[in-house]
């Protein structure tokens, strides 16, 4: 559904708002790509994955740390997220391109994904969770 930047004092906070909790997750992985390498086009470079975790929560931390690891070995761009999640399992099929750093070096390089205050939220009609990109 959405994402946008807020304040932060040293790192990339992001709110993601979804209607479900796999609108939140590809979101989210729209929201880390974006802070990283700005825009992206799919060019047919798809991953599957597959994760299991004790909680919505962790599984975040877990699907996002993936994608970091993936598109650090791998130097791919990653710019569609198909995400299924049901309970506490998650596959995700992921699209991008090549890493081309004429096009994809102006953004911010995050490091990590803080556990700090990361608390999956329903309110009336969507979930909602702010996520800090440790940078």
């Amino acid at each position: 559904m959405s994402f946008e930047e807020l304040e932060h004092t040293a790192d990339v906070l992001m709110r993601v708002r979804g209607a479900t909790i796999n609108e939140i997750f590809a979101d989210a992985g729209r929201a880390m790509f974006h802070v990283m390498y700005g825009p992206c086009e799919d060019r047919s470079i798809e991953r599957q994955i597959s994760l299991e975790a004790d909680d919505l929560e962790s599984l975040l931390i877990d699907y996002l740390s993936e994608l970091l690891f993936i598109t650090d070995v791998e130097n791919i761009v990653f710019c569609t997220f198909d995400v299924d999640v049901r309970g506490t399992r998650l596959v995700a099929a992921l699209r991008g391109e090549p890493f081309d750093p004429a096009r994809h070096s102006a953004g911010t390089l995050i490091k990590g994904i803080s556990y700090f205050g990361l608390e999956i939220v329903k309110d009336e009609e969507t979930y909602v969770v702010e996520i800090i990109f440790d940078i």
